[in-house]
């Protein structure tokens, strides 16, 4: 089920009455939306370091004390338990199981990360009249692991994951002059065409998310994505984790507008 919203309020509102259960793309345009980690405070540090290290895939926004589900800092009334459509739940490495909420698994020494995401940088694009395939056929963005190491910290390592768009030549060069504006929902793009070159071995099978075809004349462009953070704890091995399902995110009280550095 999916309802329309027009403000991060209203979204997590029926995000959390299940009234809208489904990915959140183009969910209250024009409003901050977040990636999430949930990581036992004794990893958190490192988690913190990591981010910093590796600002592209995992730019913050802001984190919770332990324990502590809300985060006034980004929303009014925020539940980070119940304010995502869906939730992925990690031990050992593995993803377990994917849940409505998180009730049941909050402890008392959990810390929530939330990072940016591109679904804000999205707007903007879709704001300058460019198109979105994946928008189009109403599907999640096509996501990728590449062979780029990113920075480790303590126990997190592992490749950088990005999500991908395609434009023609003239639209790309708009695309990226937009996003470079945006360094805090992931920046301008970390490479464009050539997907072998970093480790794609088949841009039609992707790692997370939906193949959408590209049309004649189009340049694949990729954009670090905070899927990152789940390929590093699957690599790190923790004993519990909880993180997004992809394209499943926060929708926050920030506007998109705030942050835009020129």
């Amino acid at each position: 089920m999916s309802t329309a919203a027009t403000t991060g309020y209203e979204a997590r509102q029926l995000i959390r009455a299940r009234k809208h259960t489904t990915q959140t793309s183009a969910l209250a345009p024009g409003y901050v939306q977040a990636n999430l980690a949930i990581l036992p405070s004794a990893q958190a540090t490192d988690f913190l370091r990591f981010c910093s290290l590796n600002p592209k895939p995992c730019p913050l926004l802001g984190s919770s004390d332990a324990g502590d589900w809300r985060l006034p800092q980004l929303g009014k009334d925020i539940d980070i338990r119940t304010d995502l459509p869906k939730y992925r739940i990690w031990r050992n490495g593995a993803l377990e199981r994917e849940v409505p909420d998180i009730k049941d698994y909050w402890r008392d020494d959990l810390v929530a990360f939330l990072l940016g995401c591109s679904f804000s940088f999205e707007d903007e694009l879709l704001r300058a009249g460019l198109t979105l395939h994946h928008h189009e056929r109403g599907c999640d963005v096509p996501v990728y692991r590449t062979s780029i190491p990113t920075t480790p910290a303590g126990p997190f390592s592992g490749p950088l994951v990005v999500s991908m768009r395609s434009f023609k030549p003239a639209e790309a060069i708009r695309a990226i002059q937009i996003t470079s504006r945006m360094p805090a929902v992931h920046g301008a793009p970390v490479h464009i065409g050539l997907p072998e070159s970093i480790g794609i071995a088949d841009i039609d099978k992707p790692d997370y998310g939906t193949a959408v075809p590209m049309e004649a004349g189009e340049l694949p462009v990729f954009w670090a994505c905070g899927v990152t953070p789940q390929a590093v704890v699957e690599a790190a091995g923790l004993d519990f984790c909880i993180t997004h399902a992809p394209a499943h995110m926060l929708v926050t009280d920030l506007r998109n507008a705030d942050f835009a550095v020129l």
